[in-house]
C-alpha cells in the first residue's frame, strides 16, 4: 500500500512539472534550410549539412544539419526568448519534457509549392511539415492533455521562413523551367502568395496565434547569384525583382488575415532590408564582405556546394555569407536583433520585444 501511495505522489509529481513546463512560451518552427536545424539529416535527399566545415563554430564544432557555421536564426530567438532551442520534429530526443520546449518542423530545400526542390528527392514539403505539426499536439496531448495542449500552442511562438526556394530552386533553377514557361514572372508571385495564404490559414486553423512570417532577402545578392547571374558584378537584377513583387504582396495578405481575425496574430519580417543593410555597407556591421562566400568554391565562393574540399575563410566574423545560399551566425545575429528590437522599417506591425511584453500583460 505505501509503495502504491509513493508511486502515486511520484506520478502526481511529474505530472504537475509536465503542466508548469508547459506554461513556459514553446516554439515551432517552419521552412526551408535557413531555418532547418537538422530535420534533413533523418531523410534520404541530397540537401544536407552534416559534414564539416557546418559546424565549424557550433557549440561542439560539428555539423548539426544547420546550413550555418555555428547557430542559425531559430536557435538565436531561442537564446533572446530564454528557452532552449527546440529540437528537429525527426529527432529520436525529441520526446517527454523536450516535446514542451517545441518543435522545429523545417526541411531543407523546400518552398511554397510542392514541385519546389524536387530536385532534392525526398524533404518535408509544407503540407507535411502541418500534418507533422498535428501529429506533434497529438503526442503532446497525450502527455498533458487536450486543454493544455491548445493552451500551449495557442500562446507559442512560431516562426515561418518560406518562399525564396520557390524562386531560386524552381522558377529559375534552369533556364526556361516549367514553371516559367506556365506564368510570367508577376502572375507566379501572385499565384505563390495565393498559395502561401492558404499555408498561413491553416497554420491558424492548428492553433498559431503569434506567427513571425519572415519574406525573402534579396535573392539576387547572395554569393551563388553574383556567381551565376551577377548583372554588371552585382546582384542578379531578375531576382531582386522578384523579391520586390513578392515582399509587398505578402505583406498584403498578412494584413489581411489579421483584419479577419481580428488581431496581431501574423507578424511581418522585413528580411529583405535586414539584409540589404549589410549587403549594401557591410564594412558598418564588422564584415569584410557580403559579395564572397566564407566557404564554396569558383567566383564569390558561390558555385556548388560547401564541402571539406571547398575554400574556407579563417575568420567567419567577417563574412556575411557562411556558404553560396545562407548567412554566417553573425550575420543571423544581426537579424534576429533587428527582429527583437527594430522598427517598423524591419518589422510589421511590431517587434517580438513588444509581442513578449503584450502576451507577458495578457
Amino acid at each position: 500500500m505505501a509503495n502504491c501511495l509513493i508511486l502515486g505522489l511520484v506520478l502526481a509529481l511529474a505530472l504537475k512539472a509536465l503542466v508548469l513546463q508547459a506554461d513556459a512560451r514553446a516554439f515551432f518552427v517552419f521552412g526551408d534550410s535557413l531555418v532547418d536545424s537538422g530535420n534533413n539529416n533523418y531523410l534520404v535527399t541530397t540537401a544536407r549539412a552534416d559534414a564539416p566545415p557546418y559546424g565549424i563554430d557550433y557549440p561542439t564544432h560539428k555539423p548539426t544539419g544547420r546550413f550555418s557555421n555555428g547557430l542559425n536564426i531559430p536557435d538565436l530567438i531561442s537564446e533572446q526568448i530564454g528557452s532552449e532551442s527546440p529540437l528537429p520534429y525527426l529527432s529520436p530526443e525529441l520526446s517527454g519534457n523536450k516535446l514542451l520546449i517545441g518543435a522545429n518542423f523545417a526541411s531543407a530545400g523546400i518552398g511554397i509549392l510542392n514541385d519546389t526542390g524536387i530536385q532534392f528527392l525526398n524533404i518535408i514539403r509544407m503540407h507535411r511539415q502541418l500534418e507533422y505539426f498535428q501529429k506533434y499536439q497529438q503526442r503532446v496531448e497525450a502527455l498533458i492533455g487536450a486543454d493544455q495542449t491548445a493552451q500551449l500552442v495557442n500562446e507559442a511562438l512560431v516562426l515561418i521562413t518560406v518562399g525564396g526556394n520557390d524562386f531560386v530552386n524552381n522558377y529559375y533553377l534552369v533556364p526556361f523551367s516549367a514553371r516559367s514557361r506556365q506564368y510570367d514572372l508577376p502572375d507566379y508571385v501572385k499565384y505563390l502568395i495565393s498559395e502561401y495564404k492558404k499555408l498561413l490559414a491553416k497554420l491558424y486553423e492548428l492553433g498559431a496565434r503569434r506567427v513571425l512570417v519572415t519574406g525573402t532577402g534579396p535573392m539576387g545578392c547572395v554569393p551563388a547569384e553574383l556567381a551565376m547571374r551577377g548583372t554588371n558584378g552585382g546582384c542578379s537584377a531578375e531576382l531582386q525583382r522578384a523579391a520586390s513583387l513578392f515582399n509587398p504582396q505578402l505583406v498584403e495578405i498578412l494584413n489581411e488575415l489579421n483584419t479577419n481575425y481580428g488581431g496581431d496574430v501574423f507578424i511581418g519580417v522585413n528580411t529583405m532590408q535586414m539584409h540589404l543593410d549589410f549587403v549594401t555597407s557591410p564594412q558598418t556591421y564588422g564584415f569584410s564582405t557580403s559579395k564572397i562566400a566564407c566557404c564554396g568554391q569558383g567566383p564569390n565562393n558561390g558555385i556548388g556546394l560547401c564541402t571539406s574540399l571547398s575554400n574556407l575563410c579563417p575568420d567567419r566574423d567577417l563574412y556575411a555569407f557562411w556558404d553560396p545560399f545562407h548567412p554566417s551566425e553573425k550575420a543571423n545575429r544581426i537579424i534576429v536583433q533587428q527582429i527583437m528590437t527594430g522598427s517598423n522599417k524591419y518589422m510589421n506591425s511590431m517587434n517580438l520585444s513588444t509581442i513578449m511584453a503584450l502576451d507577458a500583460r495578457t
